[in-house]
């Protein structure tokens, strides 16, 4: 069995329903996959003394699992005031219409085709909702409308699919960009480093206990790949296709599509600098 402190990020264990922080507490989706983990991680996030609460990512369009986000929040002496969407795609997003009719609550997110209300999300954007603090980390990359959450007060960060609490993320091509990608990652690094911030609270995985080791592994493993994906160009593979089962051979193939996206984000990353 590994240690999982010697693990990226130090993970914390099973992935599990239950308190993440003192103010943020995870129900998790009933949606396991290759691409999802253990599944979607959606997130009640509340001072411990409110009635009221965020969501953050409702997740896939299952009733059961919507409703027990709903019980769990009453179990837990909150009422949800807002919806929040880290990003757009359906394994976190797909339930927030059904959530937003179940809670009678408005769903603010960076696209405007994912909203429902008058309010969208923007950097800077400061949430208040019940008295919990949480500051809009624009962060894309992974796909052009990523945002990430930061939680002050837990000295936390939720990252959607920015960083995972197990494995790397892809970067989604051709919405989504390494160059930003790279560039969002710095962004939480300088979260770790000036602003307190230590805990990973993911789309998918287990928490992580070390944000900017995790931060830290997400760049090293970034450049590696890069390095990798140069190399493989040179060698004389051209395609995406054929950089893929060069350079993620080790990895299983069921992920080769999702590999495939990141592949050609790195491609363009590359072409761009005139490095290829």
């Amino acid at each position: 069995m590994s240690d999982a402190a010697a693990l990226p990020g130090q993970p914390r264990g099973a992935v599990v329903s239950g308190p993440g922080t003192p103010r943020a507490y995870n129900v998790l989706a009933p949606n396991p996959s290759a691409m999802t983990l253990d599944g979607t991680n959606t997130w009640i996030v509340a001072e411990p003394d409110s009635d009221l609460a965020v969501v953050i990512d409702p997740g896939p369009l299952d009733e059961g699992h919507l409703r027990r986000v709903v019980d769990t929040a009453e179990r837990l002496g909150k009422r949800i005031g807002l919806t929040l969407l880290t990003h757009g795609h359906p394994d976190h997003a797909e339930g927030a219409a059904r959530f937003a009719e179940l809670t009678r609550t408005a769903v603010r997110a960076l696209d405007p085709a994912l909203r429902l209300g008058d309010e969208g999300l923007a950097a800077g954007d400061v949430i208040t909702t019940g008295g919990v603090e949480l500051r809009v980390v624009p962060t894309p990359g992974h796909t052009s409308d990523s945002l990430c959450f930061h939680l002050p007060a837990d000295g936390a960060v939720l990252t959607g699919d920015t960083i995972l609490g197990r494995g790397t993320t892809m970067v989604a091509h051709p919405d989504g960009k390494l160059g930003e990608y790279l560039d969002s990652l710095r962004r939480l690094r300088s979260l770790t480093v000036d602003d307190g911030v230590h805990t990973v609270l993911p789309g998918h995985g287990p928490v992580l206990e070390d944000a900017q080791g995790a931060v830290e592994f997400y760049l090293a493993h970034r450049a590696s790949r890069l390095a990798q994906v140069e190399t493989a160009v040179e060698a004389g593979h051209r395609s995406a296709e054929d950089v893929v089962a060069h350079v993620y051979a080790d990895v299983d193939r069921s992920l080769w599509p999702a590999a495939e996206l990141s592949v050609r984000a790195q491609l363009e990353y590359l072409r761009e600098r005139g490095l290829i």
